[in-house]
């Protein structure tokens, strides 16, 4: 006699996967005898019975657990914090997150030497117009202004005090303007 022909997709009997449950495999209880079976529920009761068991102590140290953080004065907000606090340690010691930041900070230093040049050449740039010929006579009117409105301080000083001399002289030539046209 020749032996059956593998019909693939079609074959009748079952086979198990990985983790299938055995009660749930079809024709496995025929070829177990009747002692094996009651072995096999006495296993089976036997392992219900224990994750009962385990999970009434997983109960029970579940409530331990909240009567010791009430007892410690910790509530869910701490406990949040503490979580968070946690994770941001998790994530800052990753590699993705180290490269990042290394990049970021490079960027950043680049950043900051572009903009001190941009910086440089601009202060460069003040000090071109301010030893240009221009501003140099610009420079002598005011202080000329300065020296009329003024009387008799000395001529010279900084630039930043001239103007300030300028300005206060054309308030008070305005104030007394307007004064004098409020009298009239």
């Amino acid at each position: 006699m020749e032996p059956p022909r593998d019909q693939g997709l079609l074959r009748s009997d079952s086979i198990p996967e990985v983790g299938e449950d055995a009660a749930a495999t079809v024709g496995m209880a025929e070829t177990l005898s009747e002692e094996e079976q009651d072995e096999l529920r006495k296993e089976l009761a036997k392992v219900e019975e224990e994750i009962q068991t385990l999970s009434q102590v997983l109960a029970a140290k579940e409530k331990h657990l909240v009567e010791i953080k009430r007892k410690l004065g910790i509530n869910s907000l701490q406990e949040l914090r503490q979580n968070i606090t946690k994770s941001w340690q998790d994530v800052t010691s990753t590699t993705a997150y180290k490269r990042t930041s290394e990049t970021l900070s490079q960027a950043g230093q680049k950043a900051s030497a572009a903009f001190s040049s941009v910086g440089s050449v601009i202060t460069k740039k003040f000090e071109d117009v301010r030893n240009s010929p221009t501003f140099k006579s610009f420079e002598e009117k005011v202080e000329n202004l300065k020296s009329k409105v003024g009387g008799s301080k000395p001529v010279g000083g900084d630039f930043g005090e001239v103007l300030n001399s300028a300005a206060n002289a054309s308030a008070t030539e305005t104030i007394a303007e307007q004064t004098e046209e409020e009298t009239h």
